[in-house]
């Protein structure tokens, strides 16, 4: 039986000329100039809390947030009372907004990237080569070969493809997330003439994230285990594209300061955020007003919230508008894809809870939209196509030619718009609940959710019992709640959670 690999095994990697990868691309840098779900409450926090009478921009509400945050940290890490409700999640808001906007120097920074008069040339590290985001992240790699190449590839346990990327791009080093192929991968890649350093498991992961002249790291590890991943590459200082959602759900209270401690910009890669992104270039300081994310509406968009009880799995997973995995699948049935997205916009953007909005838009033409100060919106269309926000992500602030097909409004002929059915989609809520909550709180509704869906998809609980195993387990955490949570603490809560949730459904408690 093969041995283990160490975390570095191999031998140096022979250059990367991008020439060598086929045609090229053009580009250009940019221009110069509520309802409650029956009326609960969650550790006194209503389900559906009402927006402020007068709307604020974000930094008057991070402003606010500070306080909030500073609240949080006398109280030593209890639990907010159900007498003190917590309007927004301190941690996020008080430390700014991960991406590069919303201030002053943000605005430089991206002038001055956009207008240095270099080439674009970005060296990438991919983590989570084989997935979804990594093989559309190397098709832009392999169209446009004069602007990217690739430093590093990881992969959770797909050898066989891996190789074959690794063939194609030569990359300076290799993981294998599953340890116990390290041989069969090193020996592949000998038998292909790629010469490279190789390394497995989960420090071999990290060490492909900080290794090397990388300029950005593509964070395609699906869950929390591309938080360690994404943690070493900011400590490395190489800026990120972010394509893990669980980074900032999960560990915004410890990635936010370790991004301004290291200087690293973070971009987001999925298509709302990247929308709201985009929207957000050349916007001054304490200009928004308000986020405004569109939703499919998912699988039950057009059924009734009273005939969700004859849901099959296989319902669930028809989705009207994209092919995605099953899990993602599920998520926008539920809409707990789109609340998730409301807590990765707060830490993103800086956004207050109260100012980050949720419409239904069925055609999913109009990837998000964001209102500025003077009542202004500014919105972001394309066909759905997950290569765009991908590109975005790696080539900001460039634009780059790409052969993609162009929008055609006439095509498309309308563009609808309505409110999200909160007695169809309570997971809404909760995740508001939970972002207002902050620290920890946030942590531990994505990974009940995941458990939640797991069970579903295994069948042995019915689609109602996700969210009020979601709720269930949010109130057991309420003796656990943290302020200020490390990374540590983010991990053990994480899987603690899980079990919180499977011990429910072992007892036979919200099976339905």
């Amino acid at each position: 039986m093969a041995t283990p690999a160490p975390a570095f095994v191999g031998a140096p990697a022979a250059s990367l000329s991008a020439a060598t990868l086929g045609r090229s691309c053009g580009w250009a840098p940019p221009p110069r100039h509520g309802l409650a779900w029956g009326g609960r409450s969650f550790h006194g926090i209503p389900l559906s809390t009402p927006l402020a009478s007068g709307r604020t921009t974000a930094a008057a509400t991070a402003a606010a947030a500070a306080a909030a945050a500073a609240a949080a940290a006398a109280a030593a890490g209890s639990a907010p009372s159900a007498s003190s409700p917590r309007m927004a999640a301190a941690t996020g808001a008080a430390a700014g907004a991960a991406a590069p906007v919303n201030t002053d120097a943000s605005a430089r920074q991206t002038l001055e990237r956009a207008l240095s008069g270099l080439a674009l040339k970005k060296r990438i590290t991919l983590l989570g080569s084989t997935g979804s985001i990594g093989t559309q992240t190397l098709d832009i790699v392999a169209a446009c070969p004069d602007a990217f190449s690739i430093v590093g590839l990881a992969a959770g346990g797909n050898v066989d493809l891996l190789v074959k990327q690794a063939v194609q791009f030569r990359p300076a080093i290799v993981a294998i997330r599953d340890a116990s192929k390290y041989e069969a991968l090193r020996t592949a890649l000998a038998d292909a003439g790629v010469t490279c350093e190789v390394v497995a498991g989960e420090e071999g992961v990290v060490a492909v994230a900080a290794y090397g002249d990388a300029d950005v790291v593509v964070t395609g590890i699906v869950g929390v285990a591309g938080l360690q991943p994404t943690l070493a590459a900011i400590r490395a200082g190489k800026d990120i594209a972010l394509a893990n959602k669980e980074t900032l759900i999960a560990g915004g209270p410890v990635v936010l300061p370790l991004l301004k401690e290291h200087g690293v910009t973070m971009t987001p890669a999925d298509s709302e955020h990247s929308a709201i992104f985009q929207c957000l270039q050349g916007a001054p300081a304490d200009s928004l007003s308000k986020v405004i994310l569109t939703a499919s509406g998912g699988a039950f968009r057009d059924w009734e919230a009273a005939d969700l009880e004859k849901v099959q799995l296989s319902d669930a997973l028809k989705h009207p508008n994209w092919s995605m995995g099953a899990k993602i699948t599920i998520d926008s049935a539920t809409m707990m894809n789109k609340g998730l997205e409301v807590i990765e916009a707060h830490y993103l953007f800086g956004a207050s809870y109260d100012d980050i909005d949720i419409v239904v838009h069925p055609q999913s033409i109009v990837h998000s939209m964001v209102e500025m100060a003077d009542t202004s919106v500014i919105a972001q269309l394309g066909w759905p196509d997950m290569r765009l926000p991908l590109l975005y992500a790696i080539a900001w602030p460039a634009r780059v030619s790409m052969p993609y097909e162009r929008l055609d409004l006439v095509k498309v002929g309308a563009l609808t718009f309505r409110a999200p059915d909160h007695a169809k989609y309570p997971c809404i809520e909760l995740a508001y609940a939970a972002g207002r909550l902050g620290g920890s709180a946030t942590s531990v509704i994505n990974a009940a959710n995941e458990a939640a869906v797991e069970l579903f998809r295994q069948e042995k609980v019915h689609y109602l019992a996700i969210p009020k195993l979601i709720e269930a387990t949010l109130d057991a955490h309420r003796a656990d709640w943290l302020a200020t949570p490390s990374l540590d603490d983010i991990v053990a809560l994480d899987s603690h959670a899980r079990t919180v949730v499977n011990g429910f459904v072992e007892a036979g408690q919200y099976l339905k």
